[in-house]
């Protein structure tokens, strides 16, 4: 066992201030927020906030009866800018806002803590006083999520808005809370033999249908499904079931709601003044202004708070390319060029190389993940190369390419075959993710079986194809939850995910694939260890357009690991398909997606194929194949068996 003892409340020293100003402080909620001490003998809370511009700034609360007069703060005698002071008899869980005046004394505001650890349920919008001790049981996990985290390992995420996943409809239709959801989720992710969950934004959000994308709580936890170690217990549970668990993080913008960040001390503080780079035009949020230390130091610690309080393994990093990009949704005239002329955002680059860089210094052995939306190039290679030090980058190209492909009827699939193959020539350009993810069932996209096309059961058999497809591609996996199913309507973040349906053949059956899917990548080196590297894969065939079929090998570090895959992208069963292999023997049928018990009609190669040698495609020897109607089979040479 090791336990999060509680947070420490040391004075905001000279070294702060200047690690705080230079912006890589990375602990700051260590040193400003509201902290539990003693002082003089008397308990009470220390408090401490940034407002430069301020000219009085008091703490209010039940405890005063909100009296913006009775706890004033002090302003320190330095230029940091911070304020700060203690208050008796203030403990564990009161409600606390700053008010602030301005300079100008026009503007007069109650503000929710920026680096508050908890607040109250929304739609209220006070920060609590929280001690944040917990005592974890996942020692064994923490021991070895290097290992987990490593490029060469087998990665399948399940990404899951906690707040819809499962409801109670027979109690108004609430979310479960964190610690309801604990057995239930650990079960699931078993059951179907996902490695990590990833969890839509669990910052603390005043808009529900944001999904927590619209964060206002940077170091807490949303209150709406229970506590600070409600949410540690959940993440405690995944770990000692040896599921990884990423945060998705959201440094790229953030609401103007009153008691947030936005005009914070009566200034533009967290965001540019210019709308042209501090108002966000699609999202209709704030900007951060990533050339202020104190802000870039405000959001690294945020990063670290999550990966050292709340055992977090990983950080997808939300709208990258937003960040990146001083133009990002803008037309001409709408943005200011950087000092160069050009329309990168040279103050967010170094911000990310920074914060990447504090991440893999003090947890080496987690990882941070860029949703990066564009071609901007070594997103996910080292600072010290010229990269952005991410681990990974999500691979949108695929995804477009690939829904695309797929939502076309098989008839004209011909046509398109470029789709399926173009992903192969920049592959190993990055260490890709492939997404499958929330932003593809929701704003009239529909659900994934959805957008198949045909009758019921070819579009579940496309799925069941597309995910066996995905699998066998270079990159690690992601799939937003619904999609292992197979729900049929878009998703709805205000409503259940349609279990009922798993008592459906096609439904039941799909499941049963993903979690046999899952099984297959996780014990076949081939099909995960070199994934980010060219001599993990190489193409059997890619010519047969005509047919619409596509074959290919996976290879691991071992010369004896290679998978086959062969996919067959239209409703017509193809009998003796030959197929050109590297070596003679038995090639074992390990994954066929037609298998009945997936809700297939049982098209396939009788548990394995003997190799000819017969030339075929560049190889010496080949296999004669039945390949499924809209189907994938997967193959592997297995010593000393036979037909």
């Amino acid at each position: 066992m090791n336990t999060t003892t509680p947070q420490t409340a040391s004075q905001f020293t000279e070294h702060d201030v200047f690690l705080f100003k230079e912006g890589t402080h990375a602990r700051l909620s260590e040193k400003l927020g509201a902290h539990l001490i003693t002082h003089d003998g008397v308990a009470g809370t220390r408090f401490a906030v940034w407002a430069p511009n301020a000219a009085a700034v008091s703490v209010i609360g039940d405890f005063n009866g909100w009296d913006k007069s009775s706890q004033p703060l002090a302003p320190r005698l330095d230029d940091s800018g911070v304020w700060e002071g203690f208050v008796s008899g203030i403990g564990h869980g009161d409600c606390y806002k700053y008010h602030i005046t301005s300079r100008d004394q026009v503007h007069q505001v109650d503000k929710a803590d920026p680096y508050g650890m908890f607040s109250e349920v929304p739609p209220r919008t006070g920060s609590r006083v929280w001690d944040l001790a917990y005592t974890w049981n996942d020692a064994e996990w923490m021991g070895r999520r290097r290992a987990a985290n490593a490029l060469d390992a087998p990665m399948s995420i399940y990404e899951v808005h906690l707040g819809s996943w499962r409801r109670v409809p027979e109690e108004g239709n609430r979310s479960l809370s964190y610690r309801e959801l604990a057995p239930l989720l650990v079960e699931h992710m078993r059951d179907l033999g996902f490695t990590h969950v990833e969890l839509l934004p669990v910052t603390e959000h005043p808009f529900f249908g944001s999904w927590g994308y619209q964060t206002t709580g940077y170091f807490a936890p949303t209150a709406r499904q229970g506590t600070p170690q409600d949410l540690m217990y959940l993440i405690d549970q995944l770990h000692q079931a040896g599921i990884g668990v990423i945060l998705d993080w959201v440094p790229s913008h953030f609401p103007s709601d009153e008691h947030g960040l936005a005009y914070f001390d009566g200034t533009h503080l967290f965001e540019h003044s210019d709308p042209r780079q501090g108002f966000h035009p699609e999202w209709k949020s704030a900007i951060f202004n990533y050339g202020r230390n104190e802000v870039r130091a405000f959001l690294m610690s945020s990063a670290l708070f999550w990966l050292d309080k709340y055992h977090i393994d990983g950080l997808r990093v939300d709208g990258v390319a937003s960040m990146l990009y001083l133009d990002y949704g803008r037309n001409a005239g709408e943005w200011v060029p950087n000092e160069h002329g050009g329309r990168e955002n040279l103050a967010a680059m170094s911000f990310l190389r920074g914060l990447n860089e504090a991440v893999y210094r003090d947890h080496p052995d987690t990882l941070t993940i860029a949703e990066e939306s564009t071609a901007w190039p070594m997103v996910s290679r080292p600072t010290y190369m010229g990269g952005l030090g991410f681990g990974m980058k999500w691979n949108m190209g695929w995804m477009h390419d690939t829904l695309k492909y797929y939502q076309q009827d098989p008839v004209f699939r011909k046509y398109s075959h470029e789709k399926l193959t173009f992903s192969i020539w920049y592959a190993f350009t990055e260490n890709f993710v492939l997404p499958m993810s929330h932003d593809e069932v929701v704003h009239g996209k529909g659900s994934m079986v959805g957008k198949m096309p045909g009758d019921e059961w070819q579009q579940f058999a496309n799925l069941r194809l597309l995910y066996g497809h995905m699998w066998g591609h270079p990159g690690k996996k992601l799939l937003f939850m619904g999609g292992e199913f197979g729900q049929k309507r878009e998703w709805q973040h205000d409503e259940s995910l349609e279990w009922h349906v798993l008592q459906y053949p096609l439904h039941g059956g799909l499941q049963r694939w993903m979690g046999d899917l899952n099984r297959c990548y996780r014990a076949e080196p081939a099909l995960y260890q070199k994934d980010f590297s060219e001599d993990g894969f190489s193409w059997v065939d890619f010519h047969d357009w005509e047919e619409s079929v596509i074959s290919f090998l996976r290879h691991g570090k071992k010369p004896e690991d290679a998978v086959l895959v062969v996919c067959n992208f239209t409703p017509v069963a193809r009998q003796n398909y030959i197929v050109g292999v590297p070596r003679g023997g038995y090639w074992k049928e390990i994954l066929n997606s037609d298998a009945p018990i997936y809700g297939g009609g049982g098209v396939g190669n009788l548990g394995g194929v003997e190799a000819s040698p017969v030339a075929a495609q560049g190889h010496y020897h080949s296999l004669s194949l039945a390949l499924p109607p809209l189907g994938v089979v997967y193959l592997k040479p297995v010593s000393g068996e036979s037909a």
